[in-house]
């Protein structure tokens, strides 16, 4: 199990493969760049075997820099000083060092390798100013101070490139994970919006059909007549409960087809809204509940967002009505006003089989659909008895109808 960054800020180190194509090329141009530097530098050591295991040595470490990144970092600082130390030219054998730093820094490995060039830094300024006498080349003298500030520049462009690539690959890292997150919430919203539209459907037209069955089943000998007018009713219901799912599962395909929107057929009707009313009216009353309709204000044409959530609101508590209540009575009332629209489902109670109106996953659902408009429901007892659900909806962008 690959283990993340220990400061918490990026994509674990690979640890199934080696990164031997990289660690290839820098032995490539350690091996080679330091033999043309070589020839600007007759002074020192002659390259040798020792040299060319040293500037191997480097290469075969950052092979498991990512494994042990400090270790690693550490190492190669070592295998530079005993190059220095040996007199060899001067020339690309700080790749590995420079390489082996990035890695450990991106890895949370900062002290390790901030004493790694410490480590080389000061190494190298005891050997150019105290030891350089007694190391090889014979004959060689002080380093200029000068060099120093140049070594102690690059050391201090080592470490502010590889923090610089450990910030990079965090801000990545958030950045991935906030997507990531973003995509999941988009799901789980997307899950919760079917689950309520398929609640919606189910729910009312299972209620009708389940109140019609009843009806069926006791006028079934005495009034065959009454039984099929039941039976189609629950027929009409059925289809139309089928044709609302049917749409929802095209919506939901829609939606969730990445690329191939274009291939996926559009849903065949418009979303249900407020035009509708008049129809769900008729299916509570073949269900045995009269329902009135009252108006107040002008009324305008709803977006489609709030004409849906409007029409499912309307819709649930009319069911919780035909489900939990003992009143054949109900009244709508829909009030426009500039700002939003307002809500009003009455009935006269009583309860009815023990159940409370509006309970379950119904009244939560009205709630969410308020809410993500910017609206809120309210439902309660009446001081007068019976039940009522209030609805206050945000309207932005509507237009007056005739």
């Amino acid at each position: 199990m690959s283990h993340p960054w220990p400061d918490g800020g990026g994509k674990p180190w690979p640890t199934g493969r080696l990164p031997w194509r990289s660690s290839l090329a820098v032995a490539v141009v350690q091996l080679v760049g330091t033999g043309f530097a070589a020839h600007g530098q007759p002074a020192r050591t002659d390259l040798g075997p020792g040299a060319a295991v040293l500037l191997l040595a480097g290469p075969v470490l950052l092979l498991a820099r990512h494994r042990r990144p400090g270790a690693v970092v550490v190492g190669t600082a070592v295998v530079t000083v005993v190059y220095l130390a040996a007199g060899y030219p001067y020339g690309p054998v700080f790749v590995s060092v420079v390489l082996a730093c990035v890695a450990a820094v991106a890895a949370g490995r900062r002290v390790a390798a901030w004493s790694a060039l410490g480590l080389l830094w000061g190494s190298h300024l005891l050997m150019g100013h105290w030891l350089y006498h007694r190391l090889p080349p014979d004959g060689d003298g002080p380093v200029g101070w000068g060099q120093e500030v140049v070594v102690a520049a690059w050391a201090v462009a080592i470490v502010a490139g590889s923090e610089l690539v450990r910030v990079r690959r965090e801000q990545w890292a958030r950045e991935r994970a906030e997507r990531e997150a973003a995509a999941r919430r988009r799901a789980d919203e997307e899950r919760l919006r079917i689950a309520r539209e398929l609640h919606d459907v189910l729910a009312h037209s299972i209620s009708v059909i389940n109140v019609q069955a009843g009806v069926g089943l006791a006028l079934l000998d005495q009034d065959p007549e009454q039984a099929r007018t039941a039976l189609t009713t629950i027929k009409a219901a059925s289809k139309e409960a089928l044709g609302e799912v049917r749409q929802v599962l095209d919506t939901l395909r829609t939606s969730g087809a990445s690329g191939a929107a274009s291939r996926t057929p559009a849903p065949r009707s418009p979303a249900p809204g407020l035009d509708r009313l008049e129809e769900l009216t008729g299916q509570a009353a073949d269900a045995g509940l009269a329902v009135r309709v009252e108006v107040e204000g002008v009324r305008t044409a709803l977006p489609p967002g709030a004409d849906l959530a409007a029409f499912r609101i309307v819709q649930e508590a009319l069911t919780n009505i035909i489900r939990h209540s003992g009143s054949r009575n109900a009244r709508v009332l829909l009030s426009y006003a500039p700002g939003g629209l307002e809500l009003r489902v009455d009935d006269d109670g009583p309860a009815a089989g023990g159940g409370a109106t509006g309970g379950g996953n119904g009244l939560v659902g009205m709630r969410e659909r308020a809410a993500a408009l910017g609206g809120t429901v309210e439902a309660g007892p009446r001081p007068d008895g019976g039940f009522r659900v209030r609805a206050r909806i945000p309207l932005k962008g509507g237009r007056s109808t005739p």
